[in-house]
């Protein structure tokens, strides 16, 4: 009989098209573990809004495991003592994981490695979370690609990543007694205050719920995506995030759906706008595989002199939606309630925090990195840099997005902007993303009274204007 193996699970909480995991149930005894090692990920250990996920997807995976008669084995530490430990309890060889791309989970993959081999246990890793590796995809000098539309078009040419393939069949689990820790006991739940109360409303975490997220999408939002993406109070868009960045559905699964759905005439545009937001998702990855100081250092040497601006109480305001934008707080808001901000109001917020306040890109990263359930390093930090004009493929460093316009434009009945900024929902639409150009009549009939129930501007938006751009202009 073979040595039983250990599946190590990482961000890949699911059964379903994970290589690493077939391999290892391969006429082996299989040991499902997950460790909770957030000294290894030192400053990129979960966020809270990711700790909230991380619980109910870790809840999902053991009860996918249960019903297939297995035991997800949960422990809090170091990796690879935890690893070795177990091994050597269990008599196993090998060790299987899923490649990470991000720096920490690299140099997590090497000391582990070492520590199993120690006492001759092979760690193998298997592709898992992207749809093309990244140093497979390079220009023909050999260099990596800074620009994504180059990029995408490369892996357009490649061939079409493989199909997803289904969970393994009658896995033969390891059933002696192991340790195993209570997911309660980890407390990554909020406490008191429980700030997430209402989480549950809005996600579901675990494998079956980023299944029914990505049918109800291609079934419904998918007709009006290329339009509606853009739409904050339209329910257009995938919210399929979280769950990819927990690994609960494969991109590959969601690629060949997406595929399929695109043979449809009516769907074929929307479906090709979508398959290129996945291309986003791994240009992201990409640029953090080739440039792993992408989340502490401006990927343009040059930024590295801008003159950024300190202050304890703009920053507090863009935190809590008081900057007398509505646009901006409304996202803010959303943000703090849900978890979750739509991508169209991020732009909006990162630029007017970086730009309109000239605030450092990475008080912005941080703070998204710990109130976002989608929290990525690779996304979180080269789209923080895209919209600073610091990172790759930026946007040009003019580009200041106007708060008023984004939302007149995208949200012209006020809708996103009513629901999660109340106090102005009475006002009419023509003043509602500029309450401060309202008449006093205006204001008293729609119950607002500037600077108590909703705040003046932080900044005038033409004036912060004209600073950023010559601060831009000083690093040139």
């Amino acid at each position: 009989m073979n040595s039983p193996v250990i599946y190590w699970f990482r961000q890949d909480l699911r059964l379903e098209d994970l290589p690493a995991l077939e391999a290892a149930a391969t006429d082996s005894k299989l040991i499902p573990v997950y460790i909770l090692d957030d000294d290894a990920a030192g400053d990129w250990a979960p966020g809270a809004a990711s700790r909230w996920w991380l619980h109910r997807s870790l809840a999902a995976l053991a009860d996918d495991i249960a019903e297939r008669g297995g035991k997800l084995i949960l422990l809090k530490g170091d990796s690879g003592d935890h690893l070795a430990r177990l091994a050597a309890q269990a008599g196993a060889d090998t060790v299987y994981c899923s490649r990470r791309i991000e720096p920490w989970a690299r140099e997590q993959e090497r000391a582990v490695a070492e520590t199993l081999s120690e006492q001759g246990v092979r760690l193998r890793v298997h592709p898992g979370s992207l749809l093309f590796e990244p140093e497979a995809v390079v220009k023909g000098d050999g260099e990596p690609y800074q620009v994504f539309t180059p990029y995408w078009r490369a892996c357009r040419s490649q061939p079409e990543p493989p199909a997803p393939r289904p969970a393994p069949d009658d896995v033969d689990w390891y059933e002696s007694g192991l340790d195993s820790d209570s997911l309660d006991k980890w407390q990554l739940l909020p406490q008191q205050p429980n700030w997430a109360a209402s989480w549950d409303d809005y996600w579901q975490p675990g494998a079956e719920g980023a299944a029914q997220k990505l049918h109800s999408f291609l079934s419904g939002p998918l007709a009006d995506y290329a339009d509606g993406r853009d739409r904050p109070a339209s329910d257009s868009t995938s919210r399929l995030s979280p769950h990819l960045q927990f690994g609960e559905i494969s991109p590959r699964t969601v690629w060949q759906m997406a595929r399929e759905a695109e043979q449809d005439p009516a769907l074929s545009g929307q479906a090709e706008k979508f398959l290129s937001e996945l291309g986003w998702r791994e240009f992201s990855h990409y640029l953090l595989w080739h440039w792993p100081d992408l989340p502490h250092a401006p990927f343009k040497p040059a930024f590295e002199k801008f003159p950024w601006q300190q202050s304890d109480t703009a920053l507090a305001a863009w935190q809590q939606g008081r900057t007398g934008y509505p646009l901006v707080d409304a996202g803010m808001r959303e943000l703090w309630a849900t978890g979750y901000m739509h991508n169209r109001v991020r732009m909006v917020t990162a630029s007017f925090l970086t730009k309109h306040l000239r605030l450092h890109w990475r008080l912005g990263a941080d703070w998204f990195w710990d109130t976002l359930v989608d929290a990525s390093l690779a996304n979180n930090s080269a789209s923080w840099q895209w919209v600073a004009g610091s990172g790759a493929d930026a946007a040009p460093y003019f580009r200041i997005f106007n708060p008023i316009i984004q939302g007149e434009k995208f949200d012209p009945d006020g809708d996103y902007v009513r629901r999660w900024v109340p106090e102005l929902k009475d006002l009419p639409d023509r003043f509602l993303n500029r309450p401060w150009e309202a008449s006093p009549e205006v204001l008293e009939q729609a119950g607002v009274i500037l600077g108590e129930q909703y705040p003046q501007p932080l900044v005038e938006h033409k004036a912060a204007r004209e600073a950023a751009l010559a601060a831009y202009e000083s690093i040139r």
